[in-house]
């Protein structure tokens, strides 16, 4: 299964996460398919950047995603864009 999930990156108490689509079998920090966007919780969800053409594609296709990135796309905007465009697929 896909899954649109955080990576961490940064050092000792300073985290900073790559939004990023993998296999749900591939570890925290591992190997992903595609970075999607990054996020900085010290900036806050707001602050958050997102390629949106990519999310979306892979929102669409089914992709899963985590209890974070799910507020993050959803401050952004992008669930319910990707619930639009299935809407406009089954058409």
């Amino acid at each position: 299964m896909v899954k649109i999930r955080l990576a961490r990156k940064g050092r000792h108490e300073l985290p900073f996460y790559r939004i990023v689509v993998a296999d749900s079998r591939f570890a925290r920090d591992g190997r992903y398919i595609e970075q999607v966007g990054t996020y900085d919780p010290a900036k806050g969800i707001a602050a958050a950047q997102i390629n949106e053409e990519v999310a979306l594609k892979w929102l669409v296709s089914g992709a899963q995603y985590s209890d974070t990135v799910k507020a993050i796309l959803t401050s952004k905007g992008l669930i319910a864009k990707a619930k639009e465009c299935k809407a406009k697929k089954g058409e």
